[in-house]
């Protein structure tokens, strides 16, 4: 297991789905698209649309593109 980043901080944090532990999976405020206070994600730092975050549950690290401004 890794360590959280040491530049996380959960000011800075994304609603998205983690690939590898699925924490959100049963949440019904998650099912409904709402900001939910328990499976957020560190966002550690953006390159246009994609955001590379961390699981502060499972810790994992990976890249999600939002597709934010994809035509």
């Amino acid at each position: 297991m890794l360590p959280i980043d040491p530049q996380a901080d959960r000011a800075r944090r994304a609603w998205v789905d983690c690939p590898r532990c699925r924490d959100n999976r049963d949440c019904d405020t998650c099912a409904g698209s709402g900001t939910c206070t328990a499976h957020w994600r560190y966002l550690l730092a953006h390159s246009g649309r994609v955001l590379h975050l961390q699981c502060p549950t499972c810790t994992h690290l990976w890249d999600h593109d939002s597709g934010f401004g994809k035509r």
